[in-house]
């Protein structure tokens, strides 16, 4: 059985083509055999389909899940004495919310790669942190909701890790300007979901002419852009605006989803969103599900070697994507690259920034 201990070690945009497909086709099909045997649920869609796991000859033959599932089905493939967190899916009022089942080992896992990921981007040496968000969004530990299980994800990566807006979700801007006063000489981390950065740090520091001396920071965010784009607000805008009121140049988006946490999908400076070695993305078809080549838009499959307690190591997501290439991104990392066009039609809304942004109208 594959254990993320054997490439913990391996630098996480380092495999080219050949030795990541051996790799992932050894540890995926391994995880489907692990499901099958462990999880009822997931034993028996695969008999449904007529599924063989003995069968797996390429990554594509993974099989995957519709990631909705998860809002209808408790999927685990342990017993619910291990469970040591369960995690919530961001969701609007009505909407079903995924759990996601977590046992000690694959919560470890999670923080170590996603440790992994974000420190190749920032580097290894913890920073401080300033999060733009309410300290009330992670009160409670043992019911995570995927906002308050992202922040606490990247907090480990900081220390003087403070909160900048209060539970109004106002920006306190004394503190704001104490903290970066404080730590000065210093390069901070700034990490928070896209439409709250817009609309409770962009927007209050644009409307005030405050000028927040971040020139040194570097800035993390996801969380999805469907509300920002109905502003006509794009990633390239983004940046600029908040370069524009507090001097921050290293601004990264990531994508992922609490189905798969830790392994994200972090944005090159090139604009690219990118597959590590822990994980992997495939383009199929809306109509028959077959694998596209670049160039051609369809639905994200993502595939990750972390999950062990439930069966999310291959889910076929409501986003829309198209791959743009395979180990010759023009920032020199290996593995494939990305973009996201949008969402199916009629799916529901996902991602800590839309479901808050729709929250509030």
């Amino acid at each position: 059985m594959f254990t993320l201990n054997e490439i913990i070690d391996i630098q996480p945009f380092s495999l080219k083509h050949k030795n990541k497909t051996d790799l992932h086709l050894h540890a995926l099909s391994d995880l489907t055999t692990h499901h099958y045997s462990n999880c009822l649920q997931y034993k028996r869609l695969l008999d449904l389909l007529g599924f063989d796991t003995g069968q797996l000859k390429r990554i594509e033959d993974i099989p995957f899940i519709p990631v909705r599932l998860f809002k209808y089905y408790d999927l685990l493939s342990v017993d619910r004495a291990q469970v040591v967190k369960t995690m919530m899916s961001s969701g609007t009022t009505g909407q079903s919310v995924s759990k996601i089942f977590l046992d000690k080992e694959t919560s470890s896992n999670q923080t170590k790669v996603l440790a992994k990921l974000v420190s190749s981007f920032i580097g290894k040496k913890r920073l401080p942190m300033l999060v733009i968000d309410s300290k009330a969004v992670i009160k409670d530990r043992n019911l995570f909701s995927a906002r308050g299980a992202g922040i606490l994800g990247f907090s480990m990566l900081g220390y003087d890790v403070t909160y900048i807006l209060d539970d109004e979700m106002n920006l306190d801007i004394p503190l704001l300007q104490s903290f970066i006063e404080k730590h000065k000489n210093e390069t901070i981390l700034v990490f928070g979901f896209t439409f709250m950065i817009w609309e409770h740090f962009y927007k209050p520091l644009k409307s005030g002419s405050i000028k927040a001396d971040l020139d040194n920071g570097i800035m993390i965010h996801g969380g999805g852009w469907k509300t920002l784009i109905e502003q006509a607000v794009d990633n390239d805008m983004f940046k600029k605006s908040i370069s524009d009121v507090c001097g921050i140049s290293k601004i990264y988006n990531y994508y992922g989803m609490v189905e798969q946490t830790g392994s994200i999908f972090m944005e090159c400076e090139s604009g690219y969103l990118h597959a590590s070695i822990f994980s992997d993305v495939l383009i199929r078809d809306h109509r028959d599900f077959t694998c596209l080549p670049a160039g051609e838009s369809g639905l994200i499959q993502l595939l990750s070697l972390l999950p062990l307690s439930y069966p999310g190591h291959s889910i076929l997501s409501e986003d829309i994507g198209e791959l743009l290439g395979e180990d010759n991104c023009p920032c020199g990392r290996y593995g494939k690259y990305f973009k996201i066009q949008g969402r199916i039609k009629n799916a529901e809304i996902r991602g800590c920034s839309d479901t808050y942004a729709s929250g509030r109208r």
